[in-house]
């Protein structure tokens, strides 16, 4: 009987690695994929941010980083996702073509793209936010207006560049 016990004792031990193990691999690459995002986001830069002084805008982001930190891992994820995927289309708009070094867009657009990938892995954990997916559809119409109404000037791009920089780094 104890013989059983320990084996039992052992499949659950086994059984249980692998999804702590999965959990921190997801943390690790989001870490990377983030350090490399906010990187190229930096290096994108063309106009000094302090010439731009007089474009600044709020854009009205919906939550604080308190908020952030306190969604669910459910909500996070979902909120994750959602955000790269409008920060992908943000960029790979054909006027942001314009406003940017190709190579560096082209690498940033690529680092967005794979770490949409590794969020889409969780696809049930995605779907399951449609209060959040509002919100963040709202804060980039703000955007895309904001950059309409300044005619996709570069000051523009650098304050939407400098508020996305920001955004990224509390995700």
């Amino acid at each position: 009987m104890a013989q059983i016990s320990l084996w039992l004792l052992a499949g659950v031990m086994l059984c249980s690695i692998p999804a702590g193990s999965l959990e921190e691999d997801i943390h690790r690459v989001h870490t990377r994929d983030k350090g490399r995002v906010l990187t190229l986001l930096s290096q994108l830069q063309r106009t000094p941010p302090h010439l731009c002084l007089d474009d600044r805008n709020d854009f009205k982001f919906p939550w604080n980083l308190e908020t952030i930190i306190q969604m669910k891992k459910i909500q996070h994820t979902c909120f994750h996702h959602l955000m790269l995927l409008q920060i992908f289309h943000l960029f790979r708009a054909q006027r942001s073509l314009a406003a940017w070094d190709h190579t560096l867009l082209s690498q940033l657009l690529s680092s967005l793209h794979h770490s949409l990938e590794h969020l889409e892995q969780r696809e049930g954990e995605i779907r399951a936010c449609p209060n959040v997916g509002i919100l963040i559809r709202k804060y980039f119409q703000r955007i895309h207006s904001y950059l309409k109404e300044k005619k996709y000037s570069y000051c523009a791009w650098e304050v939407v560049r400098v508020e996305i920089t920001i955004r990224v780094g509390i995700m």
